[in-house]
């Protein structure tokens, strides 16, 4: 996955926003104000952060090691950094920024959530 198709990824999320708040480097991708990914889409290896539910981030880190680590700056329970330099399958950093972003519409009140179905 190349940066340029990370970002579009990210942003084909209903209501995915990119956003700079730390540096113009930092791309923040969220979802009604909610951080869902994290990158710098400039770095060599490409890693994105994304949320994890806590149990699967363990059982990730154990069977992609050096792939996914435990996220970098973030609590390490909840967040993963996952290299996407083209060992990881393409579908496999899909399947894990779309999980990112429904854990975050998931934790969302229930009034947010109803206007993200709302065409």
């Amino acid at each position: 996955m190349t940066p340029q198709e990370l970002r579009a990824f990210c942003l084909s999320f209903n209501a995915a926003v990119e956003d700079f708040p730390f540096s113009p480097e930092i791309s923040v991708f969220k979802v009604l104000g909610k951080l869902f990914a994290l990158t710098h889409l400039d770095s060599r290896p490409l890693t994105v952060n994304l949320k994890c539910d806590p149990e699967d981030a363990v059982r990730l880190r154990d069977e992609y090691p050096g792939l996914i680590i435990p996220g970098w700056h973030m609590n390490k329970r909840h967040w993963n950094t996952v290299t996407v330099d083209g060992e990881l399958q393409d579908r496999l950093v899909r399947e894990l920024i779309e999980d990112s972003y429904d854990l975050v519409v998931a934790g969302l009140p229930r009034a947010e959530r109803l206007r993200l179905d709302r065409p």
